[in-house]
């Protein structure tokens, strides 16, 4: 495992993400976030703890494929990202949408 600072923690998490399949997981104690690509499970865990303040009891990471994106004749990829599905411990929250 290799071995991260803990300041630079916070800059593994990019955003969470807010999708429809994603609030669906919100019932289930499940958030997602888009984390960058070289984070590693051990990595993002430690993030989510520390920023949050919260117990993670799992996390999933996919690597999702490059889609493509045309701007006339010329043909490029948008840029890759992962993501990762985080489980917490039942009784532990997030507050993605904090009361204004």
């Amino acid at each position: 495992m290799t071995k991260v600072n803990p300041r630079d923690l916070p800059d593994l998490i990019h955003r969470p993400l807010v999708t429809e399949k994603a609030t669906i997981l919100l019932e289930k104690n499940k958030y997602v976030f888009e984390v960058v690509p070289k984070a590693t499970k051990p990595d993002i865990k430690a993030a989510i703890e520390s920023l949050f303040d919260v117990k993670v009891v799992s996390v999933n990471t996919m690597r999702l494929p490059r889609k493509k994106k045309r701007v006339g004749r010329f043909v490029g990829y948008k840029p890759q990202y992962k993501k990762a599905i985080v489980t917490l411990q039942p009784g532990d929250k997030i507050a993605l949408f904090p009361d204004v």
